[in-house]
């Protein structure tokens, strides 16, 4: 593993849209602070932190007045960007990381490979516009956001479900346990890459 001992990194995102300012811990015990002004982001923000492990304080004030759409965009742009900047040269890191997350009767996939080429594939077949506040459409940009900014690429998808907000907690929880598990740290002291890269 490199020097890099404490993989902590902090955001801070202003535009005329949003202001966030974030701080993650990726090698952490799960606790969060959110506020983001949505209730139901704050609701799977806090799952995707007790589930990878990553200690994240999230603090954004949007523009809510119009819709959730740059709340939910601007804070998954910030967290990738954090995680990206956490990671540093991605020496020593496990990469690669999947996981299936069930709540009661809906089922997730998720898989990560921190590739440094960002991309995102998501499948969830919301039924609902809106969960509280949020609109379904977005939790799906939330996560092509993250991948984004996380320089990683990113599958999210649904194997069964009746119930969108089973569905959406289930997406979160499992891409929690695959990002613990790609960005776990090894022996090997090299980047995990044949290009010599990430």
């Amino acid at each position: 593993m490199s020097k890099q001992s404490i993989r902590i990194a902090s955001v801070s995102r202003r535009t005329t849209e949003t202001n966030i300012e974030l701080t993650v811990a990726l090698d952490g015990t799960g606790s969060s602070k959110i506020q983001s002004g949505l209730g139901f982001l704050n609701h799977m923000l806090e799952a995707l932190a007790r589930h990878s492990g990553m200690d994240l304080e999230l603090q954004c004030s949007g523009d809510l007045e119009v819709d959730d759409h740059h709340t939910v965009e601007d804070s998954a742009l910030a967290l990738g960007q954090a995680i990206d900047q956490a990671l540093g040269d991605r020496t020593g890191i496990q990469r690669f990381g999947h996981a299936f997350a069930p709540l009661d009767e809906s089922l997730v996939r998720a898989v990560f490979d921190l590739s440094g080429r960002p991309g995102a594939w998501i499948d969830l077949p919301f039924r609902r516009a809106e969960l509280g506040s949020v609109s379904t459409e977005n939790l799906i940009h939330f996560f092509r956001s993250l991948a984004t900014t996380m320089r990683a690429t990113l599958h999210v998808d649904c194997l069964r479900s009746d119930n969108d907000h089973h569905l959406a907690e289930a997406a979160f929880k499992a891409t929690a346990i695959a990002l613990r598990m790609a960005v776990a740290k090894t022996e090997v002291d090299d980047v995990p890459s044949t290009k010599g890269i990430l």
